[in-house]
């Protein structure tokens, strides 16, 4: 029979048998940005598509062609979230609050949406975690934010990452090199593709973003956007390194960057690895001083980055770092007839209790299938229940990676018994 329908293009599912996998790097992401003082945010999936253009650009691409926008029963436009920034800034405007202290320290876990062609660390779905924090100014701030995304990339063992930081300057600072970039160009119009030529006029420095080889080879000698800074932004990016120094944090300039997002000011930084091929950046930020006033609140200096944790888990694939798996079947109980199905059912359920992962038959396996089963989930022990066990009230638990076997009463104290062999045994580990 055939099927239905199969997952959508651009999306992929997260199995049982992988899903130990994101757990284990969410649990990182979680206590390293409860250690830095942020708290989880969630916000919809959908927003109105105002909100986006507003926010992101309406100039870049995710806005002009990879936005999922509709229209519902009721006529309003409304977006698939492309990113988790817009939608967490609105929050904080909506529920204001920075009445309850600056600055505001927020993280999320999100999955985005975004019309692109398919490939390998780009996906239609994809899913993000992110650090928003609102309310400072502050180099300090800047920096603390990049040692946040280094801590998470310290526990989960990823190495071969370069972090890339720039200064892309404030709005007065910007428009001096918008016309430098844009006399520059100007006498390649013959040369840029087509979306280059648009953005010459609308925002030049999107061209220097381009994945075009042609455009990023003209863009390759194009003016610095570190030679037009400001005093208070050159203050700014120069406090920012003697932060990251002082935290012991490598980096480097790298002048090019601009990220994809027209909300971004002053400081952009990006963590790029070369072990995934074309689609090296893992994580990228930066600060946004001017958001929150473009969705309508006051004056409000901003700042975070996103992770995406597909390409996360490909680079962690790619550099051979073992994700443990700690949901292993503690104890599956085997059983032969009605009484020992009933007993193994009272005994499983006051393992779980002290939540110890076990399992019984719950399929009406025959023995020996039950104990292949349970070689086949990987059960660290193994337990046969038939008359003799229920008459003697006693079983032989047995360890399946050595055969070693134990007896064990099966009484009331069972769970905690069998609790105590299993903190034992970590101990000897």
């Amino acid at each position: 029979m055939a099927l239905i329908t199969k997952k959508i293009k651009g999306t992929e599912d997260v199995l049982p048998k992988d899903s130990y996998r994101w757990q284990f790097i969410e649990k990182v992401m979680r206590e390293e940005s409860a250690a830095y003082g942020f708290k989880e945010i969630r916000t919809p999936v959908f927003e109105h598509t105002e909100l986006f253009a507003r926010g992101v650009g309406q100039t870049t691409d995710v806005v002009q062609k990879e936005m999922y926008t509709f229209d519902t029963k009721g006529g309003e436009s409304v977006t698939l979230r492309p990113e988790g920034t817009a939608g967490a800034a609105r929050a904080v405007l909506e529920h204001a609050l920075d009445n309850e202290g600056l600055p505001i320290k927020a993280s999320y876990f999100v999955s985005c949406y975004r019309y692109e062609k398919p490939q390998a660390g780009r996906l239609r779905e994809f899913h993000q975690f992110g650090l928003e924090e609102y309310g400072t100014q502050d180099p300090i701030a800047d920096a603390e934010l990049i040692c946040a995304a280094q801590s998470i990339f310290d526990r989960l063992g990823i190495t071969q990452l370069r972090l890339e930081i720039n200064s892309i300057g404030c709005p007065e600072c910007r428009a001096k090199y918008h016309e430098a970039l844009k006399s520059y160009f100007a006498e390649y119009k013959g040369e840029l593709c087509e979306t280059c030529l648009s953005r010459l006029e609308k925002n030049p420095m999107r061209i220097l973003d381009c994945k075009s080889p042609v455009c990023s080879k003209i863009a390759e000698n194009a003016p610095k956007i570190t030679d037009y800074l400001c005093e208070e932004c050159e203050q700014h990016f120069e406090s920012v390194q003697s932060y990251l120094r002082a935290a012991g944090v490598e980096y480097t300039v790298n002048p090019t960057i601009v990220r994809g997002l027209d909300y971004y000011t002053k400081t952009v930084f990006e963590f790029v690895t070369d072990c995934i091929g074309a689609q090296g950046t893992v994580c990228g930020g930066g600060r946004y001083d001017g958001l929150i006033e473009q969705l309508g609140g006051r004056h409000m200096p901003s700042l975070g980055f996103a992770m995406g944790l597909e390409r996360l888990l490909m680079v962690m694939d790619s550099q051979g770092i073992e994700i443990p798996d700690d949901n292993t079947c503690r104890l599956y109980i085997a059983t032969m007839g009605e009484k020992a199905r009933l007993k193994a059912f009272e005994l499983v359920r006051t393992v779980r209790e002290y939540g110890i992962f076990a399992e019984t038959d719950v399929v009406g396996r025959g023995l020996r299938a039950q104990m292949k089963y349970a070689d086949k989930i990987g059960a660290e022990f193994s337990l046969v229940l038939g008359d003799n066990e229920l008459e003697q009230n006693t079983a032989k638990l047995k360890n399946m990676q050595t055969g070693e076997q134990t007896e064990i009463t099966l009484d009331e104290d069972f769970a905690e018994s069998f609790m105590k062999l299993i903190i034992s045994r970590i101990a000897e580990i």
